[in-house]
């Protein structure tokens, strides 16, 4: 036994494990800083601390596969220390971050330098995305393979959609021969520019400059389409529409290499949260009409959508406290992620498990890393959470520098009790 790494038994914990098919009562034993054994009983190892959950849920840590981080470039948002801080509160233990920084993750470098950022916080694996375009500016490819190398985990150029054709269709050809997937924001940015709501009745009585919903359909059509003709692997982040849905859904009827995530949002919300213009609730993409909404919830029931992402978006009071159609799009995801999508277990739409695998061993399998299981010699990445027990949302209370939450005054239940990474308690 170490300091650093001391050996935990877990006990009176109802263990989940998507990726076994594990959900029952069991134990769980950690030993130098990786999971050493899983049974419905173990017996107490010499000097290892028992940890009673008390019933609680314990299961690998959180595997958020979408974020924006403010270091570099924007650390006054939030800094890696921050958001660490954040996403261990939220039970989250493995993070991907998005390139579009400052500079933009288009150097191998950079991607060497934040995964050891991520390293030095002790409580939080950071898996950069390295940019499809040099900058991020959607005019020349970056340099894939050296990024990919160096170990970026797929290629996206963050909340800027890839706009020309040409340059979709190349990045999906070479991606493909090693490998990896592109990540697309699905808008189609000429009929997005300068919007802030969906287009229809609430954004024409607010007065307020409006995008049409298939904005997003219209982009996903074409890069679908760019896909097959490649065999590249295309993977959608925060889809938001029925229509889009659609497409995706048929695409994987037909064989095409495609995947997509939403964010909780997207699900849990629906236009009318902008209010009376409330900067919170503006994001990109916008909120949806309540058919959308709807659409989304079922599209995790169904499998169509692959994967929950928390599209932690991290602003600060300036880029908020302006006139709507001026504010920053974006809000903070980290924290909520769990218990807003727990909200499907709860309401009756989703099974525990699902919910889980969403969160886990999902992403863990697009990103093509080793996280999101409980499984004998896997580092112990853990979580435990009451499902039950409830709590309030209050922006200027959560943990880390973001306090721009689309929830805030929002009742959630599923708090964690617990994260722990490589067997060192983080939280709780």
């Amino acid at each position: 036994m170490s300091e650093t790494h001391p050996d935990l038994l877990f006990r009176n914990v109802r263990l989940v494990d998507p990726a076994s098919g594990r959900d029952g009562a069991g134990a769980l034993l950690v030993r130098g800083g990786v999971i050493a054994d899983i049974a419905e009983t173990l017996a107490t190892s010499g000097g290892a601390e028992i940890i009673d959950g008390g019933g609680a849920v314990l299961c690998p840590g959180l595997v958020d596969m979408r974020a924006a981080l403010g270091e570099p470039g924007f650390e006054y948002r939030e800094t890696i220390a921050s958001a660490a801080a954040a996403a261990s509160a939220g039970g989250i233990t493995t993070l991907a971050v998005l390139p579009d920084s400052d500079p933009a993750i288009d150097d191998p470098a950079l991607v060497h330098f934040l995964r050891a950022r991520g390293e030095a916080t002790g409580r939080l694996t950071i898996l950069p995305y390295g940019a499809v375009t040099r900058g991020c500016r959607g005019e020349e490819l970056a340099e894939l393979g050296l990024l990919r190398e160096a170990g970026a985990v797929a290629f996206s150029d963050g909340a800027r959609t890839i706009h020309p054709a040409r340059l979709m269709r190349l990045a999906l050809a070479y991606a493909r021969g090693f490998g990896a997937r592109i990540v697309q924001h699905p808008e189609e940015p000429s009929l997005a520019a300068g919007g802030a709501a969906t287009e229809g009745e609430l954004a024409t009585r607010l007065g307020l400059p409006a995008i049409p919903a298939c904005a997003e359909a219209i982009q996903v059509a074409r890069d679908l389409r760019l896909a097959e003709l490649t065999g590249g692997m295309v993977h959608f982040s925060r889809l938001s529409t029925a229509e889009a849905l659609a497409l995706v859904r048929a695409a994987k009827a037909r064989g095409i290499a495609v995947t997509c995530d939403t964010a909780p949002p997207y699900f849990a919300l629906n236009e009318l949260a902008i209010g009376d213009f409330r900067t919170y609730a503006k994001l990109s993409p916008p909120l949806r009409a309540e058919a959308d909404r709807q659409a989304v919830a079922a599209a995790l029931a169904d499998g169509t959508i692959d994967a929950v992402v928390s599209d932690h978006q991290p602003r600060d009071a300036d880029d908020k406290r302006l006139p709507f159609a001026e504010a920053a799009p974006g809000g903070a995801g980290l924290a909520t992620l769990l218990a807003v999508t727990l909200a499907e277990y709860h309401g009756g739409r989703l099974t525990l498990s699902r919910v889980i695998e969403l969160l886990t061993i999902a992403p863990a399998r697009l990103l093509g890393v080793a996280a999101g299981r409980l499984e004998k010699g896997l580092a112990a990445d853990l979580c435990l959470f009451a499902p039950e027990r409830a709590f309030r949302v209050t922006a200027g209370a959560l943990p880390g520098k973001a306090q721009n939450t689309p929830f805030d005054g929002r009742a959630l239940e599923g708090r964690v009790l617990g994260t722990w990474k490589a067997g060192r308690r983080v939280f709780g």
